[in-house]
């Protein structure tokens, strides 16, 4: 059984930097002489169109033990190796998840995006996660398996159903269109995200969370400025929002106990330095932080033609029973 790909209408080319000293780090530090610009009521400008699109994996490859930074031969091997793979074949030309449309990006010096844990990989999960994966049946109980049945739409998860990748699912990169537009007023700054039609309004006026009682897909933001950096703190997950894939965007999760703290710092004209904290003591046994620099692109965003109610669902569904009529055996 094959997931379904989400394409967009057009995709968006992103102004990247792969050769540049920035595009080697994954933690980018500002030249003491450069000041971000201000918004008219003095606020640090973040507004336009990013992208955050990289090869550099989420978690460090095991191979790399401690090692948090390439040498510029290792760095010059990986970054041939990984343009020349992608899972094409003669059989398979287009590669995996048609590899065609993949926006692929730069791979840093940076050996993973998680800078903490120092070991530059997600903490061990829970006892209780552990139990909670091995039970569960649906698309995200081992999204590397593509024999995973389905059996209904509740197997599917809100990632397939192309309602939302959920935090920090949405600000991470993995397939393509992680591309974002950003708007500023006094009050609010808004986030639009190209991949899946996310859109986040967060306000900077002091005013608490919302009640605890009330749960969103995306949880409740409150953000405020120190300095050159926005702080987003995000509380009140829904615990519709569950699951892990493949690739950098592998953690999309929400519940009671869900907590992310976001900072966002421009520190070039063209570069805002990313840095997102997720806890979620049900999961892991502790938090962990990832930094993933944000380029400036030129390009506006476009209409992302996956939203639910489209026709994958009931594809799946009914590509599912034709595999299982096909079976001499019968049902996996």
């Amino acid at each position: 059984m094959s997931y379904p790909v989400f394409v967009a209408v057009l995709l968006s080319a992103p102004l990247l930097f792969p050769n540049s000293a920035i595009a080697g780090q994954t933690t980018v530090r500002t030249p003491q002489s450069w000041s971000p610009p201000q918004t008219s009521w003095g606020h640090p400008n973040l507004q336009g169109t990013w992208s955050n699109t990289t090869r550099t994996p989420l978690e460090r490859p095991h191979d790399l033990g401690e090692q948090q930074v390439l040498t510029e031969e290792e760095w010059a091997e990986r970054n041939q190796r990984q343009i020349t793979s992608g899972g094409i074949s003669p059989s398979m030309p287009t590669g995996f998840y048609n590899s065609f449309w993949l926006e692929r990006g730069p791979l840093s010096r940076n050996t993973s995006l998680i800078v903490d844990p120092p070991n530059g990989r997600l903490p061990p999960v829970t006892a209780a996660e552990r139990k909670s994966l091995s039970e569960r049946t649906d698309s995200y109980a081992d999204a590397s398996n593509s024999d995973t049945q389905i059996n209904s739409w509740e197997d599917l998860s809100a990632y397939d159903r192309c309602i939302t990748r959920g935090m920090p699912g949405l600000m991470m990169p993995g397939y393509y269109n992680h591309n974002y537009q950003i708007l500023q007023t006094p009050n609010y700054v808004a986030i639009i995200v190209e991949m899946i039609h996310d859109a986040r309004i967060i306000p900077l006026d002091g005013r608490p969370h919302v009640s605890p009682t009330i749960r969103q897909w995306l949880g409740d933001s409150r953000g405020h400025w120190e300095d050159n950096t926005l702080i987003v703190e995000t509380t009140n997950f829904t615990q519709k929002v569950h699951g892990r894939a493949v690739g950098n965007d592998g953690t999309v999760f929400g519940g009671d106990e869900h907590h992310v703290i976001e900072r966002f710092t421009r520190v070039a004209a063209e570069i805002i330095d990313y840095q997102i904290t997720v806890t979620n003591p049900t999961v892991w046994t502790g938090p962990w932080t990832a930094a993933i620099p944000m380029s400036g692109m030129e390009e506006q965003l476009f209409e992302y033609a996956c939203h639910e109610g489209n026709r994958s669902v009931p594809n799946i569904l009914s590509g599912n029973r034709a595999e299982e009529k096909a079976e001499p055996t019968g049902p996996r």
